[in-house]
Formats: structure tokens, C-alpha cells, sequence
């Protein structure tokens, strides 16, 4: 059995964006109201008493997005306190990055994902849903925050759809050559928005990689994370190319995380809803720490059975109850 040591931790479903492959245009979001979020203390409780027990070292901070969330510095520098804690990371779309950059390194965040799926304005406001004034240089200039602060190497998260942003594979690639940034090709799944899924498809891991190999050439790199993205490298270059291919192939049997929602949901895999656990209301219902742990625990147990299930059915068929901004991808 994988160990699994790494918990993916929601704090805050609402998005100042609103990107296609994450939330249907015209679906209507009930966000959660502020007493509804596992709050800063019964984190921490679950974290102590639960989850480090339980082997859990390396954590991910996401949302919804975190940067809206107030006490996130907070949050940041009590869990790099933990005597456990290997590894702390924040994934962000960026926009309000470039004013609590530093304060997160400071606190002692180590690493830090952006997402970034367009190198032009107006295809990147089109896919975050924007139509005033562009999001883009913003998000820019919190890309750049993070670098001059820091965060070396950074990790830029793409979703490529096609139709929409497949023409810029060889533009993001580039970005690795001449600094040490990490760029990770996501391939776009049902979850969030089923309908583009249909409509659009996704685009295998492995044909971006050979548009790539043809421009450049690719090798594997000795670079890995904490995730299941199979790193290469452009010859020669600073950085990294990371595949996330979900879609196209299973690594169930590498999957070392589990997923926990802003309102305290426990999740054990992405892709599948079966076995979630209610952590925040056993928690408030003041059920015994040891008991909780044992859910925990149990729950582990069942997860490769779980993953493997999903895999099997196959994602196509699966419906979601969620979006991605709820689960906390």
C-alpha cells in the first residue's frame, strides 16, 4: 500500500476567477458563509491530533482561492511550526499575490503552484471568465513577486483545452528555458465544468510532450515533486515540464494524498465521492479526538479500493456533485 503523508487542504471555496474548466459559466454558486469554514483552531486541532498521528508530514494549502482567505498568513506560519510538517504549499491564481507574496515567504511558505493558462490577455481573460478590465498583468506581477521574493524554483499550473489554449504549448514550455520555472500540463477533466469537457475533449499528456520533443527536444529529469506529474526537461534548460495526466493514465497506485473541503469534508480521491467524512461536524459535535483519528484511519485503508473503483468505471461516466473550487483542487 502508498503511504500517504500528503493532505490537500481547502480553505475557502470562493474565487475571485472564474475559470471555465473549474466552474460552469451560467451555474449558480452557493458560497459558504464564514461560519462554515473549519476555522483556524479546529484546523490546527485536526492537524496535531489526527493527521500527524497518522503520518501526515507534507500539507498544500488551495481553495477556492486562498489568498482571500484572512488569516491565511496565520495558517501559513502555525503549520511550518509543526515539529512534523516537511513540506508547506500554496496553490493561487496569482491576482493577489504580488501584495502577500512576501509575507507568505515569510512566514514559511516553501513553495508555491500559480496557475497560469494564457500568455495573452485576452485568451487568459476569456478562460478565468473575465470581461472588464484584463486580469493578466496582475497575475503577472504576482508571478514575478513570487520569484524576486524567493519561491526558486516556482511552479506555473496550466490546463490546456482545446480550441482555446493548445495553441500556446510551445510559448509556455519556453518559459523553462531560461529560468527555473516549473510548468505542469494538466490535462482538463469532467469535474467543474462537464459540459465544455464534452464539448471540447482533452488533449493527452503524452502529444503535448511529443510537440515539444519536436521543437526542442525532451529528457527526463531527476527533478521530483511531492505530486504525480511525470517531469522532463527542454535540453539544457533551467527549468522543468511536469505531465498530469489524469485522464490518460492512471496512477492510482502513486496517489499519496487526501483531500480536505473548506466546510471539513474528507475526501480520499478526486476523482470519486465515495467514503467522505465529515470532520468539521464530529469535531463541533465534541466527538472524541481518538474516534475521529480512527475515522481517519479507517478511511486510509479503503482509499486504494476507492481510487481504483473510480479508474475502472471510468471518468467519463461519472458524475460530480461538486466543483473543482469546492472540492479544493
Amino acid at each position: 500500500m502508498n503511504i500517504i503523508d500528503y493532505l490537500r487542504i481547502s480553505l475557502i471555496d470562493k474565487c475571485n476567477f472564474r475559470c471555465q474548466y473549474c466552474m460552469p459559466e451560467d451555474q449558480e454558486l452557493n458560497y459558504l458563509l464564514a461560519q462554515d469554514f473549519l476555522t483556524k483552531d479546529e484546523l490546527l486541532i485536526l492537524l496535531k491530533e489526527v493527521f500527524v498521528p497518522l503520518g501526515f508530514s507534507k500539507f498544500r494549502l488551495t481553495g477556492g482561492e486562498p489568498l482571500l482567505r484572512p488569516d491565511l498568513v496565520d495558517i501559513v506560519r502555525e503549520i511550518n511550526s509543526l515539529p512534523a510538517t516537511k513540506d508547506i504549499s500554496l496553490t493561487t491564481n496569482g491576482y493577489l499575490l504580488a501584495h502577500q507574496a512576501q509575507s507568505l515567504y515569510d512566514a514559511g511558505l516553501k513553495r508555491i503552484n500559480i496557475s497560469l493558462d494564457s500568455l495573452h490577455k485576452n485568451t487568459f481573460d476569456q478562460i478565468i471568465g473575465n470581461r472588464g478590465k484584463s486580469r493578466w498583468r496582475q497575475t503577472w506581477l504576482g508571478i514575478e513577486k513570487a520569484y524576486e521574493v524567493g519561491f526558486n524554483p516556482l511552479k506555473l499550473n496550466v490546463v490546456i483545452i482545446p480550441g482555446v489554449n493548445d495553441h500556446e504549448i510551445l510559448d509556455l514550455a519556453e518559459l523553462t528555458i531560461y529560468k527555473n520555472w516549473h510548468v505542469r500540463f494538466i490535462e482538463f477533466m469532467p469535474i467543474g465544468n462537464a459540459e465544455l469537457f464534452n464539448q471540447k475533449a482533452w488533449i493527452p499528456s503524452a502529444e503535448i510532450r511529443e510537440k515539444i520533443k519536436e521543437k526542442w527536444g525532451l529528457e527526463e529529469s531527476h527533478v521530483r515533486g511531492n505530486g504525480p506529474a511525470d517531469v522532463f526537461k527542454i535540453p539544457r534548460a533551467k527549468g522543468t515540464l511536469g505531465f498530469i495526466s489524469q485522464m490518460s493514465e492512471c496512477f492510482c497506485d502513486r496517489c499519496n494524498r487526501v483531500r480536505l473541503s473548506a466546510d471539513g469534508w474528507l475526501r480520499p480521491c478526486l476523482l470519486n465521492e465515495t467514503g467522505q467524512v465529515n470532520l468539521k461536524e464530529a469535531l463541533r459535535r465534541g466527538e472524541n479526538i481518538d474516534f475521529v483519528r480512527q475515522k481517519v484511519r479507517d478511511l486510509l485503508l479503503l482509499k486504494p479500493d476507492i481510487n481504483f473503483k473510480e479508474r475502472d468505471a471510468g471518468t467519463n461516466q461519472s458524475i460530480y456533485n461538486r466543483t473543482m473550487s469546492q472540492i479544493g483542487g
